[in-house]
């Protein structure tokens, strides 16, 4: 059975707030997750984080859309390791090294799976400020639903779609199967 898992984070401010791009500054609001193992999705409060370290530290790979440009510089201010050690997928790193530029993930997802996400980053932070955190639960996991679901297409097909702003669709070929054997687990979180 799978040991992958398939997250996506929200903050509780914006690189705007921290005056620019200084991931260091930022402060994780949820944390969205699939765990492949048990087919769940969850979600992790910025106090709950401890919990989700040997989690990530057991999977056999970490999957996202922009993880290792976003989430993990975010979630390594609260990590005692780093999290860049785990295996790691990230989609839009493969979609950047194929087509060598960034499209975003509402584009891909509407285009291979014909739906989209559910909002905007800039809402997921309001929704914190406003302590909605059950809408700020719901629009992350969507996150994670569209991105396990772009995986699982590209594993299926060897590739994805999107849409560029002419209104053509394109097809990004690609594989995302591990490209080198998933790694035994790790134990950074846990004291000796």
């Amino acid at each position: 059975m799978s040991k992958e898992i398939v997250l996506d984070i929200e903050t509780q401010n914006t690189f705007e707030d921290v005056g620019g791009w200084h991931h260091d500054k930022l402060r994780i609001s949820l944390v969205g997750v699939y765990f492949f193992e048990t087919d769940s999705y969850e979600y992790f409060l910025e106090p709950d984080l401890p919990k989700l370290w040997p989690r990530l530290e057991q999977a056999d790979r970490i999957i996202g859309y922009n993880q290792k440009g976003f989430d993990n510089p975010v979630m390594n201010n609260y990590y005692a390791g780093d999290l860049n050690q785990i295996p790691q997928l990230d989609l839009l790193e493969k979609i950047h090294q194929t087509l060598g530029y960034r499209v975003k993930l509402d584009d891909v997802a509407k285009s291979t799976l014909g739906m989209g996400k559910s909002g905007h980053g800039l809402q997921a932070v309001e929704f914190w400020k406003e302590g909605k955190i059950q809408e700020l639960a719901d629009y992350c996991l969507q996150d994670v639903r569209v991105t396990k679901e772009i995986y699982e297409f590209a594993r299926e097909h060897g590739h994805v779609l999107f849409e560029d702003r002419m209104g053509q669709v394109h097809e990004i070929a690609f594989s995302v199967a591990p490209e080198v054997e998933l790694a035994a687990s790790i134990n950074l979180s846990m004291p000796l």
